[in-house]
Formats: structure tokens, sequence, C-alpha cells
């Protein structure tokens, strides 16, 4: 599954597979234009009542994603699955982002922006997360901390993903060595002692009763419910991250 270098073009009819990129769509003023996104982009939510709705993220409906005869597709490598993604590229350009840190999400901003005539707009984005990054201030840093995404079994981020980067950029330290989404047990959570356990708000919705649960167990750790949209999301929502990074940081001194 490769990206293939598309042109500027004048696109009438775009399709979104990816939730922060359909919210990226938004953003850069292209109400008319989108025609299509998944299940799973609820942001915004007037397009979430409105627009044609093509299945989840790897399981696109490609007869109705054919029907709205779209120009555009926009995708990505690690939440749309290969197979799908490469029997669209026959037929649709495909814009396909990979993205792992948070230059990779600026650099996939700018090249929408591109794409889609809309460049004012996409740098007007990135330089807002930037100066939101720049007036971001941390005092307790590099505590171990470990972030879940799901729960039976527990999966965590690990190296090599965009989560493991926000976490660096919020001054925390990923205690986790394993690359991707390793699965933990309660002895192996144990074993690595975290400082800090982030409880993500999706793609598992943990609660208060989860946070009890680790604490029992690791009673001198700090646990956190925290906007997983902020940690994982890597389109215009990154607007807002680095505030509530400054917020979470405060609250382990």
């Amino acid at each position: 599954m490769n990206q293939k270098k598309l042109k500027p073009m004048s696109t009438k009819r775009i399709i979104s597979v990816v939730p922060s990129q359909t919210e990226l769509l938004y953003d850069l003023g292209l109400n008319e234009e989108v025609v299509g996104i998944t299940k799973f982009c609820i942001h915004p939510h007037e397009w979430y009542k409105s627009k044609k709705r093509i299945g989840g993220t790897k399981n696109l409906n490609i007869d109705l994603i054919h029907s709205l005869q779209p120009d555009l597709i926009i995708a990505n490598k690690e939440e749309n699955t290969k197979e799908q993604i490469e029997e669209l590229q026959k037929q649709y350009p495909v814009y396909l982002s990979d993205i792992y840190n948070l230059d990779d999400a600026l650099n996939m901003i700018k090249d929408i922006g591109k794409l889609v005539n809309k460049v004012a707009e996409s740098e007007s984005i990135v330089q807002s997360i930037q100066i939101a990054k720049s007036n971001a201030t941390f005092t307790k840093t590099y505590l171990k901390t470990l972030y879940l995404i799901w729960k039976d079994p527990y999966m965590v981020a690990g190296k090599t993903t965009f989560i493991d980067s926000m976490l660096s950029e919020a001054g925390l330290n990923n205690c986790v060595d394993q690359s991707r989404y390793p699965i933990l047990n309660m002895n192996d959570i144990t074993e690595l002692n975290p400082e800090v356990i982030l409880l993500s708000s999706e793609p598992y919705p943990f609660k208060q009763k989860h946070i009890d649960e680790f604490q029992n167990i690791l009673p001198s750790c700090k646990l956190f419910l925290v906007d997983g949209e902020l940690f994982s999301w890597y389109g215009s929502r990154l607007c807002q991250s680095f505030e509530y990074f400054s917020k979470l940081n405060a609250q382990l001194v």
C-alpha cells in the first residue's frame, strides 16, 4: 500500500476514511466538497449527521464509495486496510498518510492543503499548532508513563506510534519498549512499575472504576482518564492538544 504522488487538483467530491483527517477537511472549509465519511468520523457533529457514511475505517463499503463517484479519497496507512485501499487506488486518486510523529502530522496538513487548493488555510492551522506547542509549559517531566487503549486484554501504546510521540511532546516517558500496540497482563504492568498511567477515552472508553482497579494494585501510581483524541488525532485537533498537555502536566506535580 504505497502513496502515489498526487498533484493539486480541483476536487468536487471528496471521501475521507480517517476521522482526524475528516475534521481537518472541515477546518479547511471543504463543506460542499466532502460527500462521504466513516461512521467513526464524529467531528464535526453536523457532518456526522448529514454526510453519507461509508462504513468503518477498516470495513469500508466499497460499493457505496463507487456510487458517490469521488474524485479524491483521503486515507491513512494504519487506520485503513491495505487490501481495500489498493482496490480503491485502481479507480480513484487516494491520498495516503503515514503518521508517526508531530512533524509527519504537520506535513500531512500542508500536503492536503496543497492538494485541495487550501494552502493558506492549512498553513494557518499548522501555525496555530506550532504556537500552541511553544506556549506549552511542563513542570514535571519524563515520568515513566503507561498509556492504555484497550481492556480485556490490556493493550497499550508502544514505540513507533503517534501516541508514543505525543507522550514525548507532553513531557512524558513511555515505559513500554515494544513497538506498536503490545498486549500486557496485570503482572506485566506491575513489573513495569509506571509512575503514571493514562487511560484513554478511545478506542476503549475507560471509566473511573478502572482507575480504582489500578489504584488498588499500584497505590503510588498517578492515574488519569485522558482525552484520547488529543493524543491520537493528527489533524487540526492538534490545535487543542498542547494546552491540554500543559494542564495534565500540572496535575502531576
